[in-house]
């Protein structure tokens, strides 16, 4: 690669956020928090191009579940440092951060896509298949992780104990692994679209590959480190606003996934709806599938109660969302109406948020 191809915004922006991160400037005043916000949306835009680049190379699907593995390590990073930090105050951190990522993918991510490219397509076209292994898969882990400990009697509350915590982490990476073997080896087809020839496409060299996988991490990292340090920033506006600190989770989520959603979004402007429903579903699956467990694993250590039952609007409101999408991905194709649903599901979540 030529010096001058480091030049671009996309290398640059990283760059620069990893030295304001490290100048100790976040948090010492509004103009300073200013421009850590420019310079994290700029790595976020520079993580989409390095994503893009990465994926040309492997080709679908490796170049999404490299992005959805990429964000859910270091989303299992962030929660586990706070909860260590935090002790028996944190011990909803893992499930309203879960809750808040896979409200958000199935939502929002996922409605714009679909809205996106209703109004540009009319209609896009996707494997059945793909979508029906996806949401099997993250049926499943939800209604384990999320919804069964409100039932179990062994421990009062919405917990598991230490038997029934590992029974279930276990049972999410072995649905989580054969999902990856699904996905990668028996049945690659299924979430490949028809249209889609990878010969027709550019591919990157293996050293711009190797760089830009490089500069992707680095932009996921310092996406979360960042939005981790305006954390305190965002808790102040959300109280000058009057709204409850539970918004403050769902902020820092949709902080995190942004590289994931504009992927996302811009795979469904090129009519690339397959791409989309692989970076969104595929995200949401990771999400639950690995970061439970992880965390699952730190409060045994740690001897930290571990809430993971939702209450009963949350329960409400995560089913609503999963049949809509149930529906909308059941026939193939997609219009303005299923993304428009979507995106009310996702306003009437935030807006509970606000509004309890």
């Amino acid at each position: 690669m030529k010096l001058k191809e480091f030049l671009h915004y996309t290398y640059i922006f990283p760059v620069l956020a990893v030295g304001y991160y490290f100048s100790g400037l976040m948090g010492t005043g509004v103009v300073f928090d200013i421009i850590a916000g420019i310079l994290l949306t700029g790595s976020v835009l520079s993580a989409v191009h390095h994503a893009e680049v990465v994926a040309h190379k492997v080709g679908e699907p490796f170049g999404t579940i490299i992005l959805a593995l990429c964000i859910t390590i270091l989303e299992v990073a962030l929660i586990i440092s706070l909860m260590v930090a935090g002790g028996e105050q944190a011990i909803t951190l893992a499930r309203d951060t879960v809750f808040a990522a896979v409200m958000l993918i199935l939502n929002g991510i996922l409605g714009i896509c679909i809205l996106v490219g209703g109004v540009k397509y009319y209609e896009q076209f996707f494997a059945r298949t793909s979508a029906t292994t996806y949401l099997v898969s993250i049926v499943s882990i939800l209604i384990l992780t999320l919804v069964l400990p409100n039932f179990t009697s062994s421990v009062n509350g919405p917990f598991y104990n230490q038997a029934q915590l590992i029974f279930v982490s276990i049972a999410c990476l072995v649905i989580y692994g054969v999902f990856l073997m699904v996905q990668t080896i028996r049945h690659r087809n299924y979430f490949i679209a028809p249209e889609e020839h990878p010969e027709e496409h550019y591919t990157p060299s293996v050293k711009k590959t190797t760089v830009s996988f490089v500069f992707l991490v680095i932009c996921l990292a310092i996406v979360v480190v960042m939005a981790k340090g305006l954390s305190s920033t965002i808790e102040d506006m959300v109280r000058s606003l009057g709204a409850p600190k539970s918004l403050v989770g769902v902020i820092i989520a949709a902080v995190v996934l942004l590289p994931e959603g504009v992927a996302a979004i811009r795979a469904a402007r090129s009519n690339q709806i397959q791409s989309s429903l692989n970076l969104a579903l595929g995200s949401a699956l990771a999400s639950i599938g690995l970061t439970i467990p992880a965390v699952s694993v730190v409060c045994i250590m740690y001897d930290i109660p571990l809430v993971l039952g939702l209450d009963k609007k949350d329960v409400i409101l995560l089913s609503l969302s999963v049949f809509i999408v149930m529906l909308s991905l059941s026939r193939g194709k997609t219009n303005v109406l299923y993304g428009t649903v979507l995106l009310v599901n996702l306003a009437a979540y935030i807006f509970t948020v606000i509004v309890p």
